[in-house]
């Protein structure tokens, strides 16, 4: 094992296959890159990390869809289809 950064441990698969419960117990300190013949493939996260990246590019997803759908509201308005605004004064004006 080869610290590469301060959060980063660069290790090889046969490392991997010899030393695996010291190497999982590593990867709660930080993040494991898995390389092989000097190429990386894979990177070894625990799973409370792993749980907080996915919390947040689903959070991240769903501004960026809520964005976009805002941005293609106020361009266009489908046809057939009134505001709210609209509606509420057809109904007054009955």
């Amino acid at each position: 094992m080869i610290t590469v950064k301060e959060d980063t441990t660069l290790v090889g698969i046969s490392e991997l296959r010899t030393n695996i419960d010291k190497i999982l117990e590593e990867s709660k300190k930080h993040k494991i890159l898995i390389e092989r013949r000097h190429k990386p493939v894979a990177i070894l996260l625990d799973m409370e990390r792993y749980s907080q990246m996915e919390t947040t590019l689903e959070l991240l997803e769903d501004f960026a869809l809520g964005y976009l759908a805002k941005e293609r509201e106020s361009h266009t308005k489908p046809s057939g289809y009134v505001s709210i605004k609209e509606a509420i004064k057809k109904i007054k004006d009955q």
